[in-house]
């Protein structure tokens, strides 16, 4: 079985990526593979924003994510240097753990596979 990374680099406005994201994750870890981190970077930031609204017709991603974490237990980082950069309250970021580009890069140096959804 493989070691998985997975990066997401689209803002919540790009529902697409982050549903595939979320798809691929649940059936890569519910046919026995790992995922040591789900990274999100650049626009993904804004996934933890609390003022980030979703109009009530469309996906509520945030929900999805919590959904997620509640069911697998993956460690979802968040890029303190994307978030700081764009005014990202990091003391509040949901089930987002801040991580530094190190920590990220040491996961993928590890994993078998890392994986990037735009």
């Amino acid at each position: 079985m493989a070691n998985f990374v997975l990066s997401l680099h689209a803002s919540p406005s790009d529902s697409d990526a982050c549903l595939s994201l979320l798809n691929f994750a649940k059936s890569t870890l519910t046919s026995g593979h790992k995922i040591d981190a789900i990274f999100l970077y650049q626009e993904a930031i804004w996934h933890a924003s609390e003022h980030f609204v979703i109009a009530k017709d469309e996906v509520q991603l945030s929900e999805q994510w919590q959904d997620f974490v509640d069911e697998f237990n993956t460690p979802l980082l968040l890029c303190i240097t994307a978030a700081e950069k764009r005014g990202l309250n990091i003391k509040s970021t949901g089930p987002f753990t801040v991580a530094g580009l190190a920590e990220f890069a040491m996961s993928v140096a590890k994993a078998d596979k890392w994986l990037q959804f735009k």
